[in-house]
């Protein structure tokens, strides 16, 4: 994995965390900091787990790599949404 790659996929990151907040039902109260670095996250985990099975590098968009990236972002999401909730 390039320099590159890991900036491109923090940049993504920020975009994955809004999208797998969407993707978790119902209200999530976390602050928007806490769902961006969830997101980051997702991303770089989300890259590395597609590079292992082989689908980082494909012609075009990498759609399941962006797919697993969303996923893992909105278990994130609720994992934390339910953690940070009852902490308060």
């Amino acid at each position: 994995m390039e320099i590159s790659s890991i900036l491109t996929a923090i940049i993504i990151g920020l975009v994955i965390g809004a999208l797998g907040r969407l993707v978790v039902p119902g209200k999530q109260n976390i602050p928007i900091w806490l769902t961006i670095v969830i997101g980051i996250v997702a991303a770089l985990i989300g890259t590395f787990l597609a590079a292992a099975i082989g689908v980082a590098d494909t012609d075009g968009i990498d759609w399941i790599e962006l797919i697993i990236q969303v996923a893992l972002a909105a278990v994130g999401v609720s994992l934390v949404a339910g953690l940070y909730g009852r902490r308060r």
